[in-house]
């Protein structure tokens, strides 16, 4: 057998991905010196940054890439961690060449879907937690930000919060920072950078005005490195508040989808909140009734919260020429909830679950058109 080169060696390793930033360490500039002397490979590599909490994963993928070259029996690793000249060119590349701005605006190729609706407690974020989830498994690139600041919960219905309450915090490269993933959805929430003063008790609650909502919402859109995303979801808070105000303003470009149930206290209210969006030049492209009639083991029909409220917010947001349409009549479900609870969407937990069916088929209907290049500039010139 003839002695394995180098090159061999660094076409392996180059190949591992980064688990945070979903590229290939060669790619990332993350690969430094690798020798081979007879079976021995001696590679080095660079992390990010100082503690990176992916490190181990990373440091065994690439001694297992290594190792997987023929004639290789034995690796040594060097592990070091970029110069800050490095982590800027990185964060640079990164961004496209774009510095802070924003990628989501006018123009771009991610979908971008807000979930709205007029009231709180009509599972709103339970909806958009197992829609993102939905999307994902259907081998879309996803991202979910929870913009309901003050009422956060997604990183908990996505299994993100650990034994103490707590949620991961984003890594940060820089000025970027890297979010969580979560069941194939890139997530990140205010939850994830609040910590217990004294270990114990719940999480401290957030009580901002306008101006640091507003620049809450604008950081997660500029500074949380998405990468490339077929759809992204924002989790919004109830009503028509500030948050709505600046996701208009940032994000006009954004499609609505309107959650309500079908009690008529709930639905009159959801209409506002499709009115806002369109008022500033998003599009509403559809209604889901949520707590909607369920059928018990027996035949009987529950309906605790009546019906027609879905159908009705989409009928008072049509317009001629312009349809809104009920995408979904999602029943009232335990599993929907205590899957929730237990941060396992219900899409994944009870996929037969009638609750679960309905969103899947919502999801289904938005993945037949997940992003268009039509009329939009592409980054290439003719020579």
């Amino acid at each position: 057998m003839s002695t394995p080169s180098a090159d061999a060696v660094r076409s392996a390793v180059a190949a591992v991905s980064d688990p945070e930033l979903r590229r290939p360490i060669g790619e990332l500039d993350m690969v430094r010196d690798i020798s081979v002397e007879g079976d021995v490979a001696r590679v080095a590599i660079a992390l990010t940054i100082v503690g990176c909490p992916a490190a181990d994963r990373i440091a065994a993928d690439v001694r297992a890439a290594a190792a997987s070259v023929p004639g290789i029996a034995e690796v040594t690793l060097d592990v070091g961690v970029m110069t800050p000249a490095e982590r800027r060119a990185l964060t640079e590349r990164l961004r496209g060449g774009r510095g802070r701005e924003m990628p989501f605006g006018p123009g771009t190729l991610t979908r971008v879907i807000a979930v709205t609706s007029g009231k709180g407690g009509v599972g709103k974020s339970t909806v958009t937690a197992n829609l993102a989830v939905a999307l994902a498994a259907r081998g879309l690139a996803v991202g979910l930000i929870d913009a309901d600041v003050h009422g956060f919960s997604i990183p908990g219905q996505l299994g993100l919060v650990s034994a103490d309450g707590t949620a991961p915090q984003p890594t940060r490269v820089d000025d970027l920072m890297l979010p969580p993933v979560a069941h194939g959805v890139k997530v990140i929430s205010i939850g994830m950078f609040l910590r217990r003063g004294d270990g114990e008790g719940p999480l401290g609650a957030v009580a901002w005005r306008g101006p640091m909502l507003h620049r809450t919402v604008q950081q997660f859109l500029t500074d949380v490195f998405f990468g490339d995303l077929d759809v992204l979801l924002l989790d919004m808070p109830p009503g028509t508040g500030d948050v709505a105000i600046t996701v208009g303003q940032l994000l006009p470009n954004a499609e609505v989808l309107v959650v309500t149930t079908p009690q008529a206290a709930a639905s009159d209210v959801a209409v506002r909140s499709g009115l806002v969006a369109r008022q500033t030049g998003q599009r509403v492209i559809g209604v889901i009734e949520n707590m909607a009639a369920m059928t018990l083991p027996d035949g009987t029909v529950l309906d605790v919260f009546g019906a027609g409220g879905g159908a009705a917010v989409a009928e008072a947001l049509s317009q001629p020429g312009t349809p809104v349409p009920l995408l979904a009549s999602v029943p009232l479900s335990p599993n929907l909830r205590t899957d929730a609870d237990a941060g396992i969407p219900a899409v994944l937990a009870h996929p037969g679950d009638p609750a679960a069916r309905a969103i899947e088929q919502v999801a289904a209907t938005l993945a037949q058109a997940p992003r268009g290049l039509s009329g939009r500039s592409l980054p290439f010139r003719p020579r």
